[in-house]
């Protein structure tokens, strides 16, 4: 059984928020809380009401729940006037945008970003694990099974690159693999590498590439391909397992910017709003991100696989726990497959231990309090649907 989400009244709503960010921010929590059109100044700041979102790839349901927050009005219930969410293609890397202070908030995966936090010595704070399990796999047909880890040497094994190789290099270091022995070949952002027998394995994600796969006709039977044709490894079942899509901030910023991190709280709030509801109305949350991703350019975008994605990724979302909230273990877990990787030119995705300000969970929990005092049900679980694929995902 699904659960309910209620609203409270917002006035209610926007004084839990502010007092929980004024806290965080070391302010006095008896301070006024901003209106629902922000137009209240706290004392010491004045709220934000206009923020900009990174994404890590282009307008689809990997991202229902932001899209469902701007179409629903959650971000405008938590003071926000304006909030663009921005598109990447491969084009723009959400960490850097976010350290260049293009953005105020990015969506990245935990990996990538600790390279980068190596790499360029600044930090940035996961404030929000909205992905609680891996949706990465490696597929492979029948006919030329590479069914498990310890399978991939001498294999080809396809990878899309740009970080996201790091959960194959990890599971490959936990099976004792060495990185020379198998052949990571680059493949492009769909499965024409597996289908072209360009690949033995082929990367992709549950939400998005699988389903591209088993919306494809096999020349063979005319019917489409389906899970009794293919052998998949999925990383959440390794040690190479890593978290993914996290929502980001700037960390010395909400250090130093009291209305940085009010905005912080208040954004969390809004983001839990738009995937609670993508939880409880998951076809008319990929009608939403299917629109957004004819607006933005997005592929692929056929409406039957925006229903998929949406379906995929709330499994990846709902796993019992509270949302957004880094479990402690699949962090560790996370760090040391980082740590661990080397990939074929004998390189370590990171070679230390992030700082402790890698990840605070005092801003989701703030969000979620105040969510609470509202009265709004928070999911912790979800009951998938079926969904049957259609050529093209048309």
């Amino acid at each position: 059984m699904r659960h309910s989400t209620r609203r409270g009244l917002l006035a209610a709503s926007t004084a839990a928020t502010a007092a929980a960010a004024l806290a965080l921010a070391g302010c006095s929590p008896s301070a006024p809380a901003p209106g629902p059109s922000g137009d209240v100044t706290n004392p010491g700041f004045e709220p934000l009401t206009s923020i900009r979102l990174q994404l890590q790839w282009l307008p689809q349901a990997q991202f229902a729940g932001y899209y469902v927050a701007q179409e629903k009005g959650f971000f405008q219930e938590e003071g926000f006037t304006d909030v663009e969410i921005v598109p990447s293609g491969g084009d723009i890397v959400p960490q850097d945008a976010l350290l260049a202070g293009d953005v105020d908030f990015a969506i990245a995966w935990v990996p990538k970003v600790l390279g980068s936090i190596e790499s360029t010595g600044t930090e940035l704070t996961d404030i929000a694990q909205v992905y609680q399990t891996s949706g990465t796999t490696q597929v492979s047909f029948k006919s030329n099974p590479v069914p498990t880890v310890a399978d991939f040497e001498g294999k080809r094994i396809g990878s899309w690159g740009f970080g996201n190789e790091w959960e194959i290099f990890a599971a490959m270091a936990a099976e004792g693999l060495d990185a020379s022995t198998v052949s990571i070949t680059t493949q492009g952002f769909d499965m024409s590498a597996l289908l072209n027998g360009d690949v033995d394995a082929a990367q992709a994600m549950t939400y998005n590439e699988l389903a591209q796969l088993f919306e494809t006709v096999n020349p063979a039977t005319g019917k489409l391909y389906g899970p009794d044709d293919v052998d998949i490894v999925f990383y959440e079942d390794t040690q190479g397992a890593m978290l993914q899509d996290a929502i980001w901030a700037d960390t010395a910023r909400l250090a130093e910017d009291p209305a940085y991190a009010d905005a912080a709280v208040r954004f969390l709030k809004a983001v839990v709003k738009g995937w609670a509801y993508t939880n409880e109305h998951v076809e008319e949350a990929a009608t939403i991100a299917y629109d957004a991703a004819v607006a933005g350019g997005g592929y692929p975008v056929g409406p039957v696989h925006q229903l998929w994605q949406a379906n995929e990724v709330n499994k990846l979302i709902w796993d019992g726990g509270d949302f957004g909230v880094v479990d402690a273990n699949a962090w560790a877990r996370t760090v040391d497959g980082a740590l661990t990787a080397i990939n074929q030119d004998g390189l370590h995705l990171i070679t230390k231990e992030p700082p402790a300000s890698a990840y605070d969970n005092q801003y989701i929990l703030a969000a979620l309090a105040a969510l609470k005092a509202d009265g709004f049900v928070v999911p912790t679980s979800y009951t998938p649907i079926q969904v049957e694929l259609t050529e093209g995902g048309r």
